[in-house]
């Protein structure tokens, strides 16, 4: 999974950047590796944080207090490795470069935890059982 994060959450996507992303992602789709992605409005134009603190669960519904980052989109991937992911988000992230002269953001690759992959999630299926 990318998730794009930026400390200029009002700066809009150029159209030449959403027409080059747009093709990225059609080639990522057609070849079978980008499986869903999405954009995300800021937090601060909607949305609820549910956390647990002490125990107890709580709600916050938004809007919250201006954020000083905004995870803007991301995308799932199927990569055969880390160095395919890295590479397919240099990628990406190049395409700010080229057609968003000045934006500053970070594009960060993470692994999913896969039931019977990840050691951890056998382990949380297994105290489930």
């Amino acid at each position: 999974m990318s998730i794009v994060t930026s400390p200029q959450p009002d700066k809009a996507p150029t159209p030449a950047l959403m027409e080059a992303m747009g093709k990225l992602a059609e080639r990522e789709i057609k070849a079978g590796r980008m499986l869903d992605m999405g954009g995300l409005l800021p937090i601060a134009m909607g949305g609820a944080q549910v956390r647990i603190t002490n125990g107890k669960i709580s709600v916050t519904d938004g809007p919250f207090v201006e954020s000083k980052e905004l995870i803007g989109g991301y995308a799932i991937f199927e990569f055969r490795g880390m160095d395919e992911a890295v590479a397919a988000a240099r990628e990406f992230m190049q395409l700010h470069l080229e057609h968003m002269p000045g934006w500053e953001g970070t594009c960060e690759v993470r692994v999913m935890a896969t039931p019977g992959v990840d050691g951890a999630c056998e382990a949380a299926i297994r105290a489930h059982a």
